[in-house]
């Protein structure tokens, strides 16, 4: 997509295979597709949440040099590792900085505090992950004389997200805010507050009048409508409070959800999500983080 000089494209990493376990239906546990973002003009581009793994830095990097421009800032929409541990390997490829807001900055130290007892027992390719990121002004920077707007939603899937608005282009670069077409994670919701402060997350999206929304997770066949996909994101989390009265365990609730949506690729993040939440219900007084990576493991 593209107005006078600037442009996006998006380059969406396929689900990876976890190195061990298996989801409750029997099948391999794999993570969810990822998208990465590229904006660009005539000749300088940044890159919205480049991955998770060496082989993601490899395949986004190259994809980013075919564009043939001068990658000046990485910007990261939250903490999650899965968006941005390849980040040191493409800023040092290319130059560039990476760039998030405060909150996202906090978050990211935490998900590497984190990593010997969750990714790394995951797969085995995520490269060092130092926190170079950096704020910048009034959480605004420019690309090529274009306004690049981050905007912190609060909680969505995690908390302290952002999205990047991009005006010029209509368009939202919303992380994990919005989902296309994938199951959402939704282990982080408060087991009190459940969804809530998520959609008022979502209302912020909406309220930027976008009519493109890259999804940090999608089905890369689906389109960019900001419409659809932010109508998608809220029908998901309905169903999710309804299968949360409905389904009295966590596997129940996890055959409901993949009978309702047969084709949305993530049914790992899906089991990790309920398992988290269903265990912080029944065990209010375990610790809620250790709950959470027991629903990965």
């Amino acid at each position: 997509m593209s107005s006078t000089n600037l442009a996006y494209d998006v380059f969406v990493h396929e689900p990876i295979a976890q190195d061990s376990g298996l989801l409750p239906n029997g099948e391999p546990k794999k993570f969810s597709p990822i998208a990465s973002t590229l904006i660009y003009g005539s000749q300088d581009a940044v890159l919205v949440d480049p991955g998770l793994t060496t082989e993601h830095a490899q395949a986004v990097g190259d994809w980013v040099a075919g564009k043939g421009r001068n990658l000046t800032e990485i910007f990261i929409t939250h903490g999650h590792g899965d968006h941005w541990f390849a980040a040191g390997l493409l800023a040092e490829r290319f130059g560039a900085r990476v760039v998030a807001s405060a909150g996202t900055i906090a978050q990211m130290h935490a998900s590497v505090a984190s990593r010997p007892y969750f990714w790394d027992k995951l797969y085995s390719t995520v490269p060092p992950s130092p926190v170079t990121a950096v704020t910048v002004p009034d959480n605004r920077f420019t690309l090529e004389g274009h306004e690049l707007v981050i905007i912190e939603v609060g909680h969505s899937d995690s908390d302290d997200t952002s999205v990047l608005h991009v005006p010029d282009l209509e368009l939202v670069v919303a992380g994990d805010v919005i989902y296309n077409g994938a199951h959402q994670y939704l282990g982080d919701s408060n087991v009190v507050e459940v969804f809530g402060p998520w959609r008022e997350a979502i209302d912020k999206v909406e309220a930027l009048e976008p009519r493109h929304i890259v999804a940090g997770h999608q089905n890369k066949h689906l389109d960019d409508d900001a419409d659809r996909t932010i109508a998608a994101t809220r029908q998901y989390l309905d169903d999710a409070d309804e299968f949360l009265r409905t389904e009295k365990t966590a596997v129940d609730f996890f055959n409901a959800s993949i009978t309702r949506y047969p084709d949305y690729p993530g049914r790992t993040v899906l089991w990790a999500g309920v398992s988290g939440l269903y265990g912080a219900r029944e065990h209010p007084e375990e610790d809620p983080a250790q709950i959470r990576l027991a629903g990965w493991l």
